[in-house]
């Protein structure tokens, strides 16, 4: 079990998995080497058996392993034996999870009769007004002492019937107590779980899954490494339950789903995941599965040899210091490039793909908000005047003969034409694999790096290279480089986010450039939600919805569709949708502005943690929510 490993990950540079203790959930087992399993959640309400049971079969033919469902109350509670029951009676064997929130009582009875429940730390014993509280320490030891009086019972029931249970700390609903304490931090997440750990250790239960989950990424990723450093050195090793809270839907909710559960899959951690869609649940399984078969890759490895530590604290977010070149490094945020370079002649209509549209009645170029910064064309040459905006990366030899004299035009250059040319001027050094020119760097300082590799262990090449900079003080801007094959359109964006989540998660990388067999828009697109994914840039509206689930109130995805509508082109502004006021306030405390449903056809609307107008009708809230947008100046009429 690693027992001298005090760090999340056992090799910073060469991919490998963590393994855990086994946990066995009825038929499925977690943890050890057993495969990672996809998991997902009903969107029916308990008390109707008959759909919970329909719906739960269309999940586990879909491939998933665990099925979870909502039980607020002892009434749903009771419910699961007979849902179990019919399942088992049609030949569905897979465990079910009673998820519990503020209900000790139902957590009870949902133990004794299904496989697993998963609790809260966060209102499991305690609640959540967003209050502050200050303790002392022999307070904060008697808050401690009542939590246990209030969880054990539950241990010990568990315990008797051979019931798992997963932990699982939200970041959005951290207890005012851990909160006062701890702040809405990683550190906090994690001790409100460590809390619930050592009373099941005391009590010699080990059915244990751990989860962290957050609708920021950063904070997710962070706190799940931060959950395994400090199990470790407090000699656990639980296997983890893996996901972002309220993805969203479409394209930005898989990309966000990848960036968070794909940085942690990368560096061997994961034992089960959870992909939070705002979609049909078990169209989450087919995403789960993908992101597993990325996350277990391991034949295309490049094997580094190295007994280097890594140069920055994987804990907190803190952009690496780089030296700025022209609109990279620095304090700049991360740019973005399109690929031209495969097409046989550039016209002004293959810029639309990455955010360019010319007018040819005004003789005028338009940007959308989703510009690329740079173009690399290869061999090709440009015949028209570009937009002002726009730099162009043309191959070493063509610009060398062509166009060493024009504005905006650079080289692209590999480690081969370094031997007889001085550059003077910025220009971008192609780094493939490991293979870094130290000395050259050294002296070269309008070198910006573009890093690359054909080997599917990207996160440990590029956190390499990375090291070896750090190491030997070099400051040039980095563009992290991905090339994917896929033209499966799910799995390219999977694999890409995955690979780049967890670079710019520890604040390495000063551009993005994807490659791949993807129309030119989709690549442009995927870049730029991989940016607002990972918090580097903010180029769009971002919704924090909930994946939906029994306690929902009205139709999620019929709702974010509408708000979507009317509040995309609100770039920066983070909009919470969320089913219920279970988890609702505290999931979207990142929020801006809030949309909770708090009864049938009756929602609160939020300006960030605070509700400012209560029981909306449900058919005027989408209006209501903007309105309260204009109120407080956010609001920016569209363009048509």
């Amino acid at each position: 079990m690693e027992n001298q490993r005090k760090t999340y990950c056992i090799d910073y540079f060469n991919k490998k998995r963590t393994l855990t203790k086994e946990v066995i959930i009825g038929t499925v087992k977690i943890g050890g080497d057993n495969p990672i399993q996809p998991q997902s959640m009903t969107t029916t309400d308990t008390l109707d058996v008959a759909a919970s049971v329909a719906q739960s079969k269309r999940m586990i033919d879909a491939g998933c392993e665990l099925v979870r469902l909502t039980a607020p109350s002892k009434k749903e509670a009771e419910k699961l034996g007979e849902i179990k029951t019919i399942l088992n009676k049609d030949g569905y064997f897979k465990p079910l999870v009673a998820d519990i929130h503020f209900t000790p009582n139902a957590a009870e009875i949902a133990a004794k009769l299904i496989e697993k429940v998963r609790v809260n730390p966060g209102n499991y014993a305690d609640k959540k007004k967003f209050e502050e509280i200050e303790f002392t320490e022999e307070s904060y030891q008697e808050e401690l002492e009542r939590i246990e009086e209030k969880f054990t019972p539950l241990v010990q029931i568990c315990k008797t019937h051979g019931t798992a249970m997963r932990i699982g700390t939200n970041h959005g609903s951290l207890s005012d107590r851990i909160l006062s304490r701890f702040g809405d931090t990683p550190e906090g997440m994690v001790e409100s779980a460590m809390e619930f750990l050592r009373i099941c250790r005391k009590n010699d239960y080990h059915q244990l899954v751990i989860s962290m989950k957050a609708s920021n990424t950063l904070v997710m990723v962070q706190a799940y490494r931060l959950l395994v450093k400090t199990m470790l050195e407090e000699g656990m090793h639980y296997p983890l339950h893996l996901g972002v809270t309220e993805a969203g839907d479409g394209e930005d909710g898989r990309i966000k789903s990848a960036v968070g559960i794909g940085a942690l899959l990368e560096d061997g951690l994961g034992d089960t995941i959870r992909v939070s869609l705002t979609e049909d649940p078990e169209f989450e399984i087919p995403v789960a599965k993908k992101l597993i078969e990325k996350g277990i890759q391991t034949k295309n490895n490049l094997v580094v040899t190295t007994n280097k530590n890594i140069t920055y604290n994987p804990y907190q977010y803190n952009k690496r210091k780089t030296i700025q070149i022209k609109n990279i490094g620095s304090k700049n945020v991360p740019i973005v490039f399109a690929d031209l370079s495969e097409k046989e002649k550039i016209s002004t209509s293959n810029f639309f793909g990455f955010g360019y549209n010319y007018s040819v009645s005004l003789d005028k170029w338009n940007l959308q908000d989703l510009a690329a910064d740079y173009v690399f064309i290869g061999d090709n040459e440009i015949d028209f005047e570009i937009p002002g905006t726009l730099s162009i990366v043309q191959n070493f030899r063509t610009w060398k003969e062509n166009n060493t004299a024009k504005n905006n035009y650079y080289p692209y250059v590999k480690l081969r034409d370094t031997n007889n040319y001085s550059f003077n001027n910025p220009f971008f050094l192609e780094i493939e694999n490991i293979d870094l020119p130290i000395d050259f760097l050294k002296v070269n300082s309008q070198a910006i790096l573009v890093i690359t590799t054909k080997y599917d262990n990207k996160t440990q090449i590029y956190r390499y290279i990375r090291t070896l900079l750090d190491e030997n003080n070099i400051e040039n801007p980095v563009i992290l480089k991905y090339t994917h094959s896929h033209t499966d359109l799910e799995q390219f964006q999977l694999y890409t986010a995955s690979d780049a989540g967890n670079q710019l998660i520890d604040g390495f990388g000063d551009g993005i450039w994807i490659t791949g067999p993807q129309p030119l828009q989709i690549i442009n697109s995927l870049s730029f939600g991989i940016l607002q994914a990972t918090r580097t840039r903010i180029s769009k509206t971002e919704y924090i919805s909930c994946p939906s689930c029994g306690r929902t109130l009205f139709d999620l995805q019929e709702t974010t569709a509408k708000i979507r509508s009317k509040t995309a082109h609100l770039k920066g502004i983070k909009i919470g949708i969320m089913g219920c006021i279970v988890n609702g306030p505290g999931e979207m405390a990142d929020a801006d502005y809030g949309y909770v449903g708090t009864g049938p056809g009756k929602i609160h609307l939020y300006k960030e943690k605070e509700v400012v107008r209560k029981n909306v009708s449900e058919a005027e809230a989408v209006d209501a929510l903007i309105e309260l947008i204009k109120e407080h100046g956010d609001w920016v009429e569209p363009v048509l």
